[in-house]
């Protein structure tokens, strides 16, 4: 059997691939998160309960009305916009001419609530939710058997975080989104619909991690916790790669999510933390984060 400093290649390899799902979901996540900051300027801790909600409401689309993992895809990141959506008309929209805590506050209270709601109803435990089976089974790469589901999130998440910065940095609508974010009134005055815009960026970054929810279902049990679990690391990685910068988040999810399955290997008593170890020793170096503006 082959090894790398004293660890068995399988064991290797299959730690890295699932630092690579990991980090598909930290990408995922931590994108929606920088659209929104860098858009809207909303520090927005019920991101992690908009990731939740997504997996529940796959769950319960199969569960009560038969609807599969496939129209999930298409069908939760849109509910989950809507309500994201809702959310921004009824009670963010006052907020963007405060201070960030404000935000900060009103979404963290949202998340407890969205969070105590599902918890009161289906409990602490994880539902189930079934690989669809058409992506059941694994690759024979030779040295491991690659499961085909995580190559699939790895795929999807690539493909749609790539996408998203293509739409916002190369196209006439991203030019818009960010002119509207830099000088409102200015943008409102060439004819752009810039309430509408800001509803809309708020709605796409929240349908993100209703997708990524969807996507964690059947990788993961479907559980109450699993957003609170996950927003903290995910903040961390947003921070790391800057604040607002979105190919930042894209690559600093996929690496740490690498580092993070790869520190398991040699060392597993530092796994949980050393997402947080990286990002005390790049704020102490690049406060700005490692892609963000500096001020």
């Amino acid at each position: 059997m082959t090894e790398i400093f004293g660890i068995p290649i399988q064991a290797l390899m299959g730690q890295l691939v699932l630092g690579l799902v990991n980090g598909s979901f930290y990408a995922m996540l931590s994108l929606g998160l920088a659209v929104i900051f860098g858009m809207l300027n909303i520090i927005n801790f019920a991101h992690g309960a908009m990731y939740m909600a997504g997996a529940f409401f796959a769950w319960m689309g199969l569960t009560y009305w038969g609807i599969g993992y496939w129209w999930a895809l298409i069908l939760v990141p849109l509910a989950v916009g809507v309500v994201g959506i809702v959310i921004e008309r009824t009670m963010l929209r006052w907020l963007y001419q405060l201070d960030h805590l404000y935000g900060l506050l009103l979404t963290f209270g949202l998340a407890l609530m969205i969070e105590g709601v599902f918890r009161y109803y289906y409990g602490a435990s994880g539902l189930p939710y079934s690989i669809p089976e058409e992506l059941t089974g694994a690759i024979n790469l030779g040295f491991m058997f690659l499961p085909k589901y995580r190559a699939w999130v790895v795929v999807v998440s690539l493909v749609v975080c790539l996408a998203t910065w293509f739409v916002i940095e190369k196209t006439k609508l991203g030019a818009y989104l960010r002119a509207a974010t830099e000088n409102p009134r200015l943008t409102q005055a060439f004819g752009v619909n810039v309430p509408l815009m800001v509803m809309l960026t708020y709605g796409f970054g929240v349908a993100l991690a209703g997708l990524g929810g969807v996507l964690a279902a059947p990788a993961y049990a479907v559980s109450p916790l699993m957003g609170s679990n996950l927003i903290i690391v995910v903040f961390a990685v947003v921070v790391i790669g800057g604040m607002g910068s979105i190919m930042g988040s894209i690559l600093t999810g996929l690496s740490l999510g690498v580092v993070e399955g790869l520190t398991k290997v040699f060392y597993a008593e530092a796994s949980n933390t050393v997402v947080f170890v990286v990002m005390v020793i790049v704020l102490m170096i690049r406060p700005a984060g490692l892609f963000g503006k500096e001020k």
